[in-house]
């Protein structure tokens, strides 16, 4: 039997992926987690096929769970489905060790075959993820200053730029203001700017906000 887990926050979207899992798959076993922790927790203790997780949940971000997934049950794959544009998170997932990366707005159609793919064995790489890597490989390609960036600074980054405080993005991944703080003085170090403006500017500049 099939056993698919689902992870995210939004019980709308757990539902109509259940619904759109089963009329392809009408007998495999679809379980639901609403947050990183209980993810963390039935990755550890289920015997599941594939997990189709969705990137940005409360408490731990979507790239760190995955990240200890990928330590603790290196075998499961991971389909991280997201709001974020490709271009912005597929290569930090795949590096990450994800099996593949897609659009929330992708058709049906496109995560059946994302699925299918991955519990083929193969990972799924959308032709604009594939056009990103060729870009990424190559040898001329300059990379931006937030490609400098580690993951959890490109998050901080990004909550930064959407307006958000010290203080609320402390509370938001559990963290002190201080050590909120230290990251978003190296954001600024890293990408030679010195205000939360500029950072705001550059992030709308690419597309990251």
């Amino acid at each position: 039997m099939l056993r698919i887990l689902i992870a995210d926050d939004h019980t709308i979207i757990r539902k109509g992926l259940r619904q759109i899992l089963l009329e392809e798959f009408p007998n495999a076993k679809i379980s639901e987690v609403a947050d990183g922790g209980e993810l963390l927790k039935q990755a550890r203790i289920g015997k599941w096929d594939i997990v189709i997780s969705d990137l940005s949940m409360p408490g731990k971000s979507g790239l760190e769970t995955l990240k200890q997934i990928k330590e603790e049950v290196p075998k499961l794959p991971v389909l991280i489905l997201s709001m974020h544009p490709e271009d912005q998170y597929a290569i930090r997932v795949l590096r990450a060790g994800a099996a593949g990366y897609l659009n929330k707005e992708g058709a049906p159609e496109e995560l059946i075959k994302a699925v299918r793919q991955i519990l083929g064995g193969r990972r799924y790489i959308s032709p604009t993820v594939a056009e990103k890597l060729a870009e990424d490989l190559s040898q001329d390609s300059t990379k931006a200053l937030h490609e400098t960036l580690s993951d959890r600074e490109f998050h901080v980054l990004r909550l930064i730029s959407s307006g958000k405080t010290v203080s609320e993005i402390a509370e938001m991944l559990s963290l002190s203001v201080a050590t909120v703080s230290t990251y978003r003085a190296r954001i600024l170090l890293k990408m030679n700017m010195k205000t939360n403006a500029e950072l705001t500017h550059y992030a709308i500049e690419n597309k990251l906000a």
